[in-house]
């Protein structure tokens, strides 16, 4: 069965492969397996037909078959499971693989999603200037924790895997912050994941998306 993932028509990253479905289209591209895209707009997002894949109206859904699901992640881990290339063989450096997974959307992405808020939503607020030292901090001590867990390897634990995957799409969300700087080592960590073949495909697959809308607005 062919495989169908959704993704926005018009996405307010920009382009910038910052949208969930830029998870999965790398996953997809890593284990080799084509794909087509059902692109929605906010509204489309909202319809009957949607929700009945995805029960909060956002992006990404996967289909396969009788298979559907939602959520990046536990796409993602489908992915892996169903397909060779990003998970480990053995049972132990698999489970460290999930687990790396699970860091990445449980303990790593809230406080950066945290921040990205505060920036966007809160900074009319009188008490923004006052909160955003805070915010900044627990960003930088996961940060903090992610550099010693890296240790000077390549990636997270052995080899490039669905763990480093996840982390690499939730850490990405910082690279104009300025907080990565003090870890140069997140920072070339970073670069190796995104010199990836697999990640530049995905890349240049979500990029024709967002230049293909412009294109139709600027007609």
């Amino acid at each position: 069965m062919d495989i169908v993932i959704s993704a926005f028509e018009q996405s307010p990253d920009r382009g910038r492969g910052l949208a969930r479905d830029m998870r999965v289209r790398w996953a997809l591209e890593e284990v080799g397996q084509p794909y087509e895209v059902r692109l929605l707009s906010f509204e489309a997002m909202k319809e009957t037909s949607h929700l009945a894949l995805q029960p909060f109206g956002q992006i990404p859904t996967y289909e396969d078959g009788e298979v559907v699901l939602f959520e990046s992640g536990a796409i993602v881990q489908h992915i892996a499971d169903r397909f060779e290339g990003l998970m480990p063989g053995e049972t132990r450096a698999r489970g460290r693989a999930v687990s790396w997974l699970f860091a990445a959307l449980n303990s790593v992405e809230p406080p950066i999603l945290e921040l990205a808020n505060a920036r966007l939503l809160e900074m009319s607020q009188s008490w923004y200037a006052a909160r955003l030292p805070f915010v900044e901090e627990r960003v930088t001590l996961r940060l903090q924790q992610l550099s010693n867990a890296l240790q000077g390897q390549d990636w997270l634990d052995g080899d490039f895997s669905a763990g480093d995957l996840m982390m690499a799409s939730v850490v990405i969300r910082l690279k104009s912050s300025g907080l990565l700087e003090p870890f140069p080592d997140l920072m070339d960590y970073l670069s190796r994941c995104e010199a990836r073949p697999a990640y530049q495909r995905a890349f240049a697959a979500q990029w024709a998306v967002f230049e293909a809308a412009i294109g139709q607005v600027t007609k």
